[in-house]
C-alpha cells in the first residue's frame, strides 16, 4: 500500500518543537522513511530532517536549535517521490511573501498536470514530492487582489490532502473537500494543535476540539481560531478512506466520533456472523488484527489466544517500501508461539491481503509447527483495485484479489477455508453513512478522476 504520513501542528505553547516531537511519536506507525520538524519563535523559522524513523531523524538535543511557540512536523513514507533527503518534510520554500513550511498527508491525482504545466513556464522544482506543487500554486502571481491565495490554489489540486503549513507567526490546517485524511483540532493549555489523529492529543494531554471539516482551511494566530472555506460545504462530498479504520490509525484513536477499536471489534462480530467455522481458538496477527480478532472470539464463542509473537522493533512490512525489505520482514516480524497452536484448529484474523506473498509466508510458519488447521478470515473486502489517494497499493497486476476468485487466493495461501468482510458488513461497522467514505479499492469507484498514469515515482520519470 502507499501508506500515508503523519503531521501535526502546535501553536500558542513554549517550546512546541519538543512538544510537536513528542506527538510525532504518537504518529510513527503513519510512515517512516523519515521525520521533519519546522519551528518559529514569531521571527525566525529554523528545521530539523533526517531518514529513517523519527528517533533516527531527530535528536532531543536538535530541539534546542527550535526555539519558539509555533512548529509543525511530518512523518513519511513517500506516496509520491523516492526516499531521498529532498523530499523530506516540511518542505521549507521561500517566495515572494515570504517563508512557508508545509507537511502534506494524502495524494493529489492531478500531481502530473500541474508540474507538467509549471515546469513549460519555466519553474524549478526542489523535490520530486507533489507536495512542492502546493507552494508553486500559492506563489502564483495571477490570484484576483483580495482573494485567499491559499483557498485559490487548493482549488486547482485534486485528490487527497490534509496539510498543516506555516509561516513566521501563525499555523495553518487544511483538509480536502473529500476529507481523504484525517485531522483533527485539539485544545492544548493556552494553546492549539492539530494532528492527524487524535492519539497524538492523548500523549500530550490536550483535548479533542473537533474534526476539521473536508474542504475546511483553519488558522490559527495571534487572534485564536479562524475557519474559512475552500468550496462551500455544499459542494463537499465526503469520502474518507475506510482504510483508516480497518489498518492505518491507532486503535485508541478517535474518528467520526468513535473508537477504532470499536470500529474494529465490530468488523470481527461481522465476520464471524458471516463466516463461521469450528475451530478450537482464535489468533490475530498482531497488532493491526488484535481488536478484530477479539470481535471474532466474542461472537463465535471460540478463545483467543496469542499465537503469534510480534518483535515491536520490526517496522510495519505493509508500508516498508521496498519489496525486498518487506520480504525479509516478514520473517523476523512475527514469530508464532508453538505450545499454542500444535495441534489445533486456527482462526487467523487479519486486516487486509494486498499481494498474498506476506500472508503465504505466515500461514506456512503456523503450519510448520503444527497447526492442523487454518482458516483465515479478513477483516477488510477483497483489495482489487489501486488507489491514488495516498495508500501505496501496488499496481492491478500485484494485487491478488484482482484476478482471482476466492478460491484460488485461498488455495495460493495454503489455508483451509479463506472468508472476507463482505462489503455490506464494513459499511455497518464504520460510524455514520457508509456512502461517506472512498471504498475504491474495493469498487472501483473513484470519488474524483485520477490520472491513470501517476505511480509512486511518476514525478521522477520525467527528470530523464
Amino acid at each position: 500500500m502507499r501508506e500515508e504520513c503523519g503531521i501535526i501542528g502546535v501553536y500558542g505553547v513554549e517550546s512546541a518543537s519538543e512538544l510537536a516531537h513528542v506527538g510525532l511519536h504518537a504518529l510513527q506507525h503513519r510512515g517512516q522513511e523519515s521525520a521533519g520538524i519546522v519551528a518559529s519563535d514569531g521571527s525566525e523559522i529554523q528545521s530539523v530532517k533526517g531518514l529513517g524513523l523519527l528517533s533516527e531523524a531527530i535528536d532531543a538535543s536538535d530541539l534546542q536549535d527550535l526555539p519558539g511557540h509555533l512548529a509543525i512536523g511530518h512523518t513519511r513514507y513517500s506516496t509520491t517521490g523516492s526516499k531521498r533527503v529532498q523530499n523530506i518534510q516540511p518542505l521549507v520554500i521561500e517566495y515572494s511573501e515570504g517563508i512557508v513550511a508545509v507537511g502534506h498527508n494524502g495524494n493529489l491525482s492531478n500531481a502530473k498536470e500541474l508540474r507538467n504545466r509549471y515546469q513549460s513556464k519555466g519553474a524549478i522544482f526542489q523535490t520530486s514530492s507533489d507536495s512542492e506543487l502546493i507552494v508553486h500554486l500559492l506563489a502564483d502571481p495571477d490570484w484576483e487582489p483580495g482573494s485567499d491565495p491559499l483557498a485559490e490554489a487548493l482549488r486547482r489540486v485534486e485528490g487527497a490532502y490534509s496539510l498543516v503549513m506555516m509561516d513566521s507567526d501563525q499555523l495553518i490546517a487544511a483538509r480536502d473537500p473529500h476529507g481523504f485524511r484525517p485531522l483533527s483540532l485539539g485544545r492544548l493549555d493556552d494553546g492549539y494543535m492539530v494532528a492527524s489523529e487524535t492519539c497524538a492529543f492523548d500523549l500530550l494531554e490536550a483535548d479533542e476540539v473537533r474534526e476539521i471539516e473536508p474542504g475546511e482551511i483553519v488558522r490559527i494566530n495571534e487572534n485564536g481560531v479562524t475557519s474559512s472555506r475552500i468550496v462551500e460545504k455544499s459542494r463537499c462530498k465526503p469520502a474518507m478512506c475506510i482504510f483508516e479504520y480497518i489498518y492505518f490509525a491507532r486503535p485508541d484513536s478517535i474518528m467520526g466520533g468513535q473508537s477504532v477499536h470499536a470500529t474494529r471489534l465490530k468488523l470481527g462480530e461481522k465476520l464471524a456472523e458471516n463466516h463461521p467455522v469450528d475451530a478450537d481458538l482464535v489468533t490475530s496477527v498482531p497488532d493491526s488484527g488484535n481488536s478484530a480478532a477479539l470481535g471474532y472470539a466474542r461472537a463465535s464463542g471460540i478463545p483467543p489466544d496469542s499465537g503469534f509473537i510480534r518483535n515491536h522493533y520490526v517496522g510495519r512490512t505493509f508500508i516498508t517500501p521496498a519489496e525486498e525489505a518487506r520480504a525479509s520482514k516478514v520473517k523476523i516480524k512475527l514469530n508464532v508461539v508453538k505450545d499454542v497452536v500444535e495441534g489445533q484448529r486456527v482462526i487467523v484474523v487479519d486486516d487486509s491481503i494486498v499481494r498474498g506473498t506476506t500472508s503465504r509466508e505466515r500461514i506456512h510458519t503456523l503450519r510448520e509447527v503444527g497447526a492442523e488447521e487454518v482458516h483465515l478470515r479478513i477483516s477488510a473486502p477483497p483489495i482489487r483495485c489501486p488507489c491514488y489517494f495516498g495508500i501505496d497499493f501496488a499496481h492491478e497486476d500485484e494485487l491478488i484479489a484482482a484476478n482471482r476468485s476466492v478460491e484460488e487466493i485461498r488455495d495460493f495461501l495454503g489455508v483451509d477455508t479463506l472468508g472476507y468482510q463482505t462489503l455490506e458488513g464494513l459499511m455497518e461497522s464504520v460510524p455514520g453513512c457508509g456512502e461517506n467514505y472512498c471504498r475504491a479499492c474495493f469498487t472501483g469507484d473513484y470519488p474524483v478522476e485520477v490520472e491513470q498514469d501517476m505511480h509512486k515515482y511518476a514525478l521522477e520519470a520525467q527528470r530523464g
